[in-house]
This record gives C-alpha cells, structure tokens and sequence, in this order.
C-alpha cells in the first residue's frame, strides 16, 4: 500500500511539474552542436542577461587582469574561433582572471584553467598562459573547448535543470510519504551540479577541436595540451574517490580529438588509460 501510495505521489509530482513547465512556454528548438531537438526554455535574450549577472558575480570575486599583452592575446584568438563557430547570433566576450587579493595570488594565478558562461562569456586564468605555449595553438584548442560549452548551450541546459529541481523539490514537499522521493532528488541535484557530464565535456572537445582548425590553428594544440595537462594532475593529490559526474580521463579526451581529425588511436593512448583520476581542470 505504501508503495502505491508512493508511485501515485510521483505520478502526480511529475504531472504537475511538466504541466508547470508547459505553461512556462518552453519549446524545442534545434540544437546545432548536438544535432537533435531539446528542450529550452530560455531564449537568447534571456540567456544574455543570465550570462551578463554570472559574469558580475566573476568578476567581483577576482580581478580582470589588465596585462594588455594577455588580453589583446586571449581576444584576438577568441574573435578567430567564433568566427569558425555555430553560434554566431551571440556577442562573445573574453577576458583573463586573476587574483583580487595579494594572499590568494599564488593559488589564483597559478590556476590552470578557463571556464564558461551561458551568452557567450569565456574566461581563462592566468596560469593558463605558462602551460598553453609557445604557439597560440594550444590556447585557441582551450578557448574553442569553451566555446563549445557555449554554442552546445551545456550551462544553460545545467541551469535549466536546477531550476526544474527547485520546482520539483517544492512540489514533493506536497506529496505524503515525499522524504525518500526527496532523497532521490537530492542525489539527481547533486549528479547535476558537480559539473558537466563526461558526454558534455566530450563533446566540446570535439567542437573545439573542430572550431580550432576552422579558424586556421592546428588542432594538435588539444592534444598536447591535454598531454601537459595530464602530467600536471598527476602530480596533485588525488580527489577522493565519487560516484558523481567528473572530467573524463586524458586519454578518452585525447580519444575523441584523434576521431574528430580522422586519426587511429596508437598503443601507447590506450597503455595511459589511468586507474583513478586526479584533480579536475578545464
């Protein structure tokens, strides 16, 4: 009886939500990296102001670094890979974070790493700049991986599901016998919220390495970076292991890259296949 009860509850918690999700007037639309329809129920209007208020909150808890070298470097290279890209209908914007404060610079500016934001907001630290050279290759393979975040919508679709979350969480709390529904819900949030899905950050690698070559760099800049990558993680200490959504390992990275140029794997990207993964990074 108490799982019929339960089974109800869900009929009628989900009835309710998709209900809720129709009147909000979401709509498919198709997907120009995925190549399928999706679900979304934020235009691009509303994804811009979206990006505009994360990329507020960014640049408030770190500094806009204002090396001209690194900057006029980073948008210029930005410019050439939308260009190349699938979603040109955005204003891309690209800048380099750095440290605010004098204590956290050592930690901050040697951070190896860029991350994205919905509306075409592309960010990259500072320490980036020591790993990915001497050729801008390996920097525009990084930029146009985030680009690829970008035009795939993997944030937007992140932040689409946290809402629907927070609609479906109140509604469970409607429901009698909804604490093991909202167990479950919390863990879903969680597998949400960790970061991209290994499918996500899959993909983009094969979208920047794609973006990349598109705009007259050599895409072999991905896998050399990922290689250097690879050995900087190896020297972190280990993550604790987690059942959650974590970067794929180099070597399937590097995977998708060699399939994206049209190339073999070799013997030896099959022998680096590591047992457990280290710090996550771009």
């Amino acid at each position: 009886m108490r799982l019929l009860r339960k089974t109800r509850g869900t009929i009628k918690l989900w009835t309710v939500a998709c209900g809720l999700l129709t009147i909000s007037g979401c709509a498919t639309e198709y997907n120009v990296a995925t190549q399928s329809e999706e679900w979304i129920y934020y235009d691009t209007n509303k994804e811009i102001k979206i990006g505009q208020s994360v990329a507020k909150q960014i640049e408030k808890a770190y500094q806009v670094s204002e090396n001209s070298y690194l900057q006029a470097r980073v948008k210029t290279i930005g410019a050439k890979i939308v260009s190349a890209c699938d979603r040109k209908e955005l204003v891309y914007h690209f800048n380099v974070l750095e440290a605010r404060e004098e204590k956290d610079k050592k930690d901050i500016d040697e951070e190896v790493n860029a991350m994205s934001l919905p509306g075409g907001y592309v960010y990259c630290f500072k320490g980036l700049f020591t790993v990915a050279n001497p050729t801008d290759d390996e920097l525009a393979c990084v930029l146009a991986h985030e680009v690829g975040h970008i035009v795939a919508k993997h944030s937007l679709k992140k932040l689409q599901g946290s809402m629907g979350y927070l609609l479906v969480r109140i509604l469970a709390a409607q429901i009698p016998d909804a604490p093991d529904l909202g167990y479950g819900l919390d863990a879903a949030f969680y597998e949400l919220m960790i970061g991209y899905s290994r499918e996500d950050e899959l993909l983009a690698d094969r979208l920047g390495t794609r973006y990349a070559k598109l705009a007259g760099y050599d895409p072999h800049g991905m896998i050399t970076f990922l290689t250097k990558l690879q050995e900087i993680n190896r020297k972190k200490p280990l993550r604790p292991f987690s059942y959650g959504k974590t970067h794929p390992y180099a070597p399937d990275r590097i995977r998708v890259v060699k399939e994206e140029m049209g190339e073999s794997m070799s013997f030896e990207d099959y022998i680096n296949i590591e047992s457990r993964e280290h710090g996550k990074r771009y």
